[in-house]
């Protein structure tokens, strides 16, 4: 499922694919913006988005084979919750 597909399911229970893309377009905003203040974002019964922090580390350049540094960075963690898992068992 995509994007479109997701507009597609929530257009059938509102009254049109504009309004539809419109609601999808502001929760995954408003989850990005969340994150972006470092803010946790908890749906219950489906799982909860952070902001991870990864720490700066020696990497490796597969082509030649030399060291290369890799900067610390934030990066965006879901994880699923109960609902969630046990309706994919």
């Amino acid at each position: 499922m995509n994007k479109g597909d997701l507009v597609e399911e929530v257009a059938k229970v509102v009254c049109s694919k504009k309004e539809a893309e419109m609601a999808v377009n502001s929760v995954f905003e408003s989850i990005r913006k969340a994150l972006k203040k470092g803010d946790r974002v908890t749906l219950p019964g489906f799982g909860s988005f952070s902001v991870s922090k990864r720490a700066a580390r020696q990497g490796r350049n597969p082509r030649t084979g030399e060291p290369v540094k890799i900067k610390a960075r934030k990066v965006p963690k879901f994880t699923a919750g109960k609902g969630l898992k046990e309706a994919v068992k």
